[in-house]
């Protein structure tokens, strides 16, 4: 990658922070950025690379701060602006907030911990876990170093050596969240499903962990029925897990970090039913406005929704609202121009009904406004869209200790969105 040097200016391109790693490059270049991302940002040839015929500017507006790599090398673009993430997320997991108070207010950690991710330029210790066990926010005493962690130096950079529980626990949670956009007519435009495995891992010592999931792969290739296999897309790992062994056996093996991460995540396509369809007849009358509203559940009955919300927009100058439901409660919610059916408990294969009238002082402006989409949000635990499936989780440690893997699933709304006529 081989990045020169760090800047964090200001948002009149004054110097914050600076960091000459490689020694290649002037300190007043930096000051030739903005005039230059200027000049751009009027021609309407904005990009997030800057190239001069002197060396390359890359740059990330964060708050009110631009973080700016100069590089005189042919660099790895792509992994300068993933190294741009990393900062950004070093710096909040220590200040809460990256903005310009919090930089002056700790420069002296800043410099401490730009020469622990970068080394003549090139990226090292990026987790900050590891860098927050030998840099401490009390900037002026470091003068006396703790031991630098194993971690810094180990092959297993994200997770440090002689870690002890008394109870060995590891709690896996699998997330997926649904997207479905669907047009006045009843129509499915967009149904989508991103999932996450996400971990707590309290455990001695250095294991190896071993996941295994109903792997559509894994099962044609052990001649297993494919009925309750599934075929994940865009699947993304933590950079703890051996990737030679998924290509090669579709095995997830990895050595964990401490506490809370998240090993993987994976995106599907649903072109099942809606698990929440939502039917609206909305009418217009000289003065008042009639919603008729159908919500039904199209998951199993075995399974139920939990904190189910139904946001139906309404016109900004109604009133007088009054509600009639099967179930749960309606409110008018002014503010935000809408009215909301909350159920508590919605058990699937069912169906209920919500009626709602409102006073409206004048007829006009119905095109103007718009016509906002009803939104929907609800939780459904034990249940996953995809039927995506923690078949086994094996820990390997020298010790021999016993843990007992808790596995939970969770199926939530996304941008799950309904039109209405």
């Amino acid at each position: 990658m081989s990045i020169s040097a760090i800047f964090i200016l200001d948002m009149k391109g004054k110097v914050l922070i600076s960091k000459n790693y490689r020694g290649d490059i002037e300190a007043g270049v930096i000051e030739k950025f903005m005039p230059l991302f200027m000049e751009r940002e009027e021609e309407g040839n904005l990009t997030p690379i800057i190239q001069t015929t002197e060396c390359t500017y890359a740059y990330k507006k964060h708050q009110n701060l631009y973080i700016v790599s100069i590089t005189k090398k042919n660099a790895n673009i792509s992994l300068v602006f993933a190294f741009f993430v990393k900062l950004v997320e070093v710096m909040q997991e220590y200040f809460k907030e990256l903005e310009e108070e919090s930089i002056r207010d700790n420069f002296v950690v800043i410099y401490e911990l730009l020469d622990e991710l970068i080394d003549f330029g090139y990226p090292q210790t990026t987790d900050s876990k590891i860098l927050q066990e030998y840099i401490t926010q009390e900037g002026h005493k470091l003068e006396i170093q703790p031991r630098i962690p194993m971690a810094v130096t180990n092959a297993v950079s994200w997770r440090s050596e002689g870690i002890k529980y008394r109870k060995n626990e590891v709690f896996l949670d699998v997330i997926e969240s649904v997207d479905l956009l669907a047009n006045a007519n009843g129509n499915v435009l967009r149904s989508m499903v991103h999932g996450s495995i996400k971990m707590r891992v309290y455990l001695s010592g250095m294991p190896e962990l071993r996941l295994g999931l109903n792997d559509k792969v894994l099962f044609e290739s052990m001649g297993r029925r494919k009925s309750r296999s599934i075929e994940l897309e865009d699947v993304k790992f933590h950079q703890c897990v051996k990737l030679a062994k998924f290509e090669n056996n579709r095995t997830i093996s990895f050595i964990p970090p401490d506490g809370e991460f998240e090993l993987m995540s994976y995106r599907m396509d649903s072109f099942e039913k809606p698990l929440i369809w939502i039917e609206s007849v909305i009418e217009r009358h000289s003065h008042r406005i009639e919603y008729t509203i159908m919500a039904l559940s199209h998951f199993k009955r075995r399974s139920t929704a939990h904190h189910v919300e139904v946001v139906i927009p309404v016109p900004s100058d109604v009133d007088s609202p009054k509600f009639k439901t099967t179930i749960g409660s309606v409110k008018y919610c002014p503010e935000e121009n809408a009215m909301k059916w909350s159920i508590r408990s919605f058990p699937g294969g069912k169906e209920y009904l919500m009626r709602a009238n409102f006073g409206l002082p004048s007829v006009i402006g119905e095109d103007v406004e718009g016509k906002p989409p009803i939104k929907v949000k609800f939780e459904i635990p034990y249940f996953t869209t995809t039927g995506i499936q923690i078949r086994y989780l094996k820990i390997i440690e020298k010790s021999g200790y016993q843990a007992l893997p808790w596995v939970r699933y969770i199926t939530q709304n996304g941008d799950y969105q309904l039109r209405t006529n």
